[in-house]
């Protein structure tokens, strides 16, 4: 060991409050892993210190390590190339390479290529080694609390972007019915399941409303119900016939899932204004409620098959509304799978119509409704719904 001495000092007054700090020390020559216990031992550091000759025996000794010290010339990894193979092994571990004098330049290039710091043989002692091997170790932490709140920012990102696809704004120009949007995930992080709505005016006196759940929660299945949303106003906008809308919809599904398990569940309304009526079409969604003439029910349809599982015709109901006062909720099954707080008992459409049936519900605004559904859902429950929530309330006049 020709490029190190150790002078005699007081050994400095550590902190109590200091962590101990785990370091491995990859070095192959005995002196100057001698020296770097002394200087540590010269310094009262609270290091726990491992030594590996080779990256091979360093592979071994990595569990948890929060620190490598790295020699930059070992016989089974040189220079850089030693230290890339480090870093792909070492995980959360921070890393300082030693270099020698006459290749100082080395340490540069190797924080370029991901090491938190670099020391220079000779030229340090106990407490710059221990401040070194520490700020190393916070640098790290820092290194990837900046990148667990990039990725975050990118999965929001990627969320508000999903949401434009799956919660577009109605197309419609009638001033005959109103339309009320509500979306609320059920994910952490705000990520947004498969759940879609949209409304397409079509001509002057016909809406076509669709209300969808993709089954599972994730991007996946958010990306699928945005290319269904999609292909469902494209059918619509191209002017296909009710009865295959829903059929081609399937075919959709089908070629797009990633995987054969998944389905969709889907509420199809036609809706009459002239004529104050609408077809209702239900691939194992749940009903409708249909607020009217001061009473609160589900609409009365026949029930099909889930989109995906086995092609067949989604059975249509005609549902008559009888005067110009009404307000049709279509939701997802988010809102209904909550528990009511008896026993595991869940909310259901039964619930959901009791709660639109409180004297509470009756003054609250419209458009405010959804919102206020969601909260005493949740009350009830105890807590946040565990699934995403979508709502269209679609109201005509007073729409009670």
């Amino acid at each position: 060991m020709t490029e190190h001495s150790v002078a005699p000092r007081a050994r400095p007054v550590v902190p109590a409050y200091q962590e101990r700090l785990r370091v491995l020390l990859v070095e192959d020559d005995e002196g100057d892993a001698f020296l770097v216990r002394e200087l540590l031992h010269e310094a009262d550091a609270p290091f726990d210190l491992r030594v590996a000759t080779s990256l091979r025996e360093a592979r071994g000794l990595l569990t948890g390590i929060q620190c490598v010290l790295l020699d930059l010339g070992l016989p089974d990894a040189e220079g850089i190339d030693g230290l890339r193979k480090l870093l792909a092994m070492a995980g959360s571990a921070a890393v300082c390479v030693l270099t020698g004098r006459s290749d100082e330049h080395l340490g540069v290039a190797a924080v370029a290529e991901g090491a938190q710091d670099y020391l220079v043989k000779g030229q340090v002692d106990g407490v710059l080694l221990t401040r070194a091997l520490r700020y190393a170790v916070e640098r790290k932490r820092a290194d990837e609390n900046a990148q667990r709140l990039r990725e975050v920012e990118l999965r929001q990102a990627e969320s508000a972007r999903l949401e434009r696809g799956l919660l577009p704004q109605p197309l419609m120009s009638t001033d005959r019915v109103a339309v009320h949007t509500f979306y609320r995930s059920g994910r952490a992080l705000g990520l947004l399941g498969g759940d879609f709505f949209d409304v397409v005016q079509v001509g002057d006196n016909k809406l076509q409303v669709i209300v969808g759940d993709v089954c599972g929660h994730g991007v996946d299945e958010a990306a699928l119900g945005v290319e269904l949303r999609v292909a469902w106003r494209a059918l619509v906008l191209a002017g296909v016939a009710d009865e295959q809308i829903l059929p081609s919809l399937e075919q959709v599904l089908m070629s797009e899932r990633r995987a054969r398990e998944v389905f969709a569940t889907v509420a199809a309304v036609t809706i009459d204004l002239d004529g104050n009526k609408a077809v209702v079409r239900l691939a194992g969604h749940p009903p409708p409620v249909l607020l009217r003439d001061g009473r609160v029910g589900p609409v009365q349809a026949r029930t099909g098959i889930v989109l995906g599982v086995r092609p067949r015709p989604t059975p249509a109901t005609e549902v008559e509304f009888s005067r110009d006062d009404w307000s049709l909720l279509m939701y997802t099954d988010g809102l209904i799978e909550g528990h009511t707080g008896a026993g595991n008992e869940r909310l259901d459409v039964s619930g959901l119509c009791a709660l639109l049936d409180e004297p509470a519900a009756r003054t609250v605004p419209l458009p405010a409704l959804p919102a206020w559904l969601v909260g005493r859902a949740e009350h009830a429950n105890g807590g946040p719904l565990a699934d995403d929530v979508a709502m269209l309330l679609i109201s005509r006049g007073n729409g009670r």
